[in-house]
């Protein structure tokens, strides 16, 4: 008997650290769920926390490899971004129309906007963390990085663009498209001259 009350006693803390951490993954999934429709504003974070990083790393003068490893993360998001999420290049027959007459078929990404952002406000708050522990401090000589990571995006860019253009897709949408007809004159218009 003495056995299953140590066994107990075992389990019990952590069925209740368990229950905390289910408590808080639902809190923290409700608060994401409630900032989905709130764009701008999950920008302007997002800028805040970057522009807190740029100011720690500039401050601190170091952390350029976690930097560099932030940029290329960043990129391949942004790669992820702005593709289909089916990619014509692999289909037998166009999955975007490219006349006139076609159906039309929204743009849909292979990264969606609010996953783009999570993925990239929560890179720069791990990277904002690793600035706090000086292994991750490798002294490199940071305009080789910079350099090279212009490279790769210019190249990557270069290649993205190249690939709108053949399948005749622009992965940006500036909300819905709003058609005004031709007006309707009034039969209620008080200007007609009288006899």
């Amino acid at each position: 008997m003495e056995g299953r009350g140590d066994d107990l006693s075992a389990t019990l803390p952590s069925s209740v650290a368990s229950k905390w951490g289910y408590a808080v993954s639902r809190r923290y999934q409700h608060l994401l769920d409630k900032s989905t429709p709130y764009v701008r504003r999950r920008w302007i974070a997002f800028g805040s926390i970057a522009f807190t990083y740029i100011i720690r790393v500039c401050f601190i003068q170091g952390f350029y490899i976690v930097s560099y490893g932030l940029g290329i993360y960043i990129l391949n998001l942004l790669i992820a971004f702005l593709s289909p999420q089916v990619d014509p290049e692999l289909l037998d027959g166009p999955t975007l129309p490219t006349t006139v007459a076609d159906e039309f078929r929204p743009f849909v990404r292979r990264l969606p906007e609010f996953k783009f952002w999570y993925s990239i406000t929560k890179a720069f708050c791990v990277a904002f963390v690793m600035t706090f522990f000086s292994v991750f401090d490798v002294p490199v000589f940071w305009p080789i990085l910079v350099l090279y990571w212009l490279v790769l995006f210019f190249l990557t860019m270069k290649k993205q663009i190249l690939h709108m253009i053949k399948y005749k897709y622009v992965p940006i949408s500036l909300g819905k498209q709003r058609y005004t007809g031709k007006r309707v004159a009034s039969t209620d218009d008080t200007s007609l001259p009288s006899d």
